[in-house]
């Protein structure tokens, strides 16, 4: 009886393949102790069965392939992680929302545009103003980050509390004075305060852009700032409290061929209540219709609750001892004018004046005015 000759095994053909790694049934192991201590700790698959006869294949060690293992927020997953990590400060926690920041990018935007057509008119050059972002920051935070020195205006938000700043490098300051009278604004500015002249030509500026704030800011709430003075070392701005939240709006700042940075700064307490009002949703026609149906029901009902009322002579102030010596037959005067209108009172409170009268055989109060009200008649 012949044996049918074996045919090439599929676990020797694929090198990498899984069950290669296992010798065949009736094969010799392995004696080498490094080869048992670098093999995997895997289970054996089931055992095959082979043709009686054939030729135990030699196993062949599968390739060593790296492993992969895929780390979150890593680039070998295909995503990119949005930014780098930002300190937190849990003794001041975050004020102003997503919601806010988009209500302040609104008007901060309008008011880029604004001014840019007011910077391009007065410097008689191509200026730009763009903003960068709002962020939430304490003022000591912020004024750290100032250089000194710096160019610096504060300015009042009547009629809300608070100061306003607008801040940018002195060189851009001094080359806006330089456009407005005539010069080019490319030569070397100098590195000081502003004198009298320079001040009074920059504060027509800087007024004209405090008016476009105020429009700016007009779908939030009614401002109108006024400018305070300048300012040149952050450390004497004094704008606001060390620990206040404010926010601060970054813009870009183009002039000429001259390019910086200038951030404008606000109080958060004194808008916070008018940016709660600007963020929230404008109600649908069906839900305004529901909630003045709900104030017409709610009017009804109150209208009918009972109300204790009391009509009754002017009070009378006796003292404890007349009170307590008061016998049957004695007779307490009242004090009460005989032509005096009696009050009518519900909860010590009077809203009304009457005179006895009677009403089909029973007792009655008719109204009458009041006697104030009667006094200006006459006259």
């Amino acid at each position: 009886m012949t044996t049918p000759e074996a045919g090439p095994d599929p676990r020797e053909a694929d090198p990498l393949s899984p069950d290669s790694a296992f010798p065949a049934e009736g094969a010799a192991p392995a004696t080498d102790p490094a080869a048992e201590s670098a093999a995997p700790a895997t289970a054996p698959p089931a055992d095959v069965e082979t043709p009686s006869g054939a030729a135990a294949a030699a196993p062949v060690p599968p390739a060593a392939t790296p492993v992969v293992v895929p780390v979150v927020g890593s680039t070998t997953t295909g995503h990119t992680r949005r930014g780098e990590p930002r300190t937190y400060d849990f003794r001041r926690p975050t004020k102003l929302s997503r919601e806010h920041v988009r209500v302040l990018q609104i008007a901060q935007e309008s008011f880029a545009r604004q001014a840019t057509t007011i910077l391009t008119t007065l410097l008689r050059t191509g200026a730009r103003l763009e903003l960068l972002g709002i962020e939430q920051s304490s003022y000591d935070d912020h004024i750290a980050l100032l250089p000194n020195p710096v160019f610096i205006t504060t300015f009042s938000i009547e009629p809300l509390a608070g100061k306003g700043m607008l801040a940018y490098s002195l060189d851009m300051a001094m080359a806006m004075v330089d456009h407005m009278l005539g010069g080019s604004g490319r030569a070397e500015q100098p590195n000081r305060p502003m004198t009298a002249m320079e001040s009074t030509i920059t504060s027509h500026l800087l007024e004209r852009l405090l008016d476009e704030m105020s429009a700016s800011f007009a779908p939030i709430t009614e401002i109108q700032p006024y400018m305070l003075g300048f300012e040149y070392n952050p450390q004497l701005a004094q704008a606001a409290s060390g620990s206040d939240t404010v926010m601060v709006a970054r813009f870009s700042l183009v002039v000429g061929s001259r390019e910086g940075e200038a951030t404008l700064v606000l109080p958060f307490s004194p808008f916070a209540q008018s940016l709660n009002n600007a963020a929230s949703p404008q109600l649908s026609d069906s839900a305004l219709a529901k909630r003045k149906r709900a104030a017409e029901a709610l009017t009804l009902r109150l209208n009918l609750v009972p109300v204790d009322v009391s009509v009754r002579f002017a009070p009378l102030t006796v003292s404890s001892a007349d009170l307590l010596s008061l016998a049957v037959g004695d007779v307490l005067l009242l004090r009460h004018a005989p032509d005096s209108p009696l009050e009518v009172t519900t909860n010590d409170v009077t809203f009304a004046y009457a005179i006895a009268s009677n009403h089909r055989r029973r007792l009655a109060a008719a109204i009458v005015p009041t006697p104030q009200a009667a006094v200006k008649d006459t006259a």
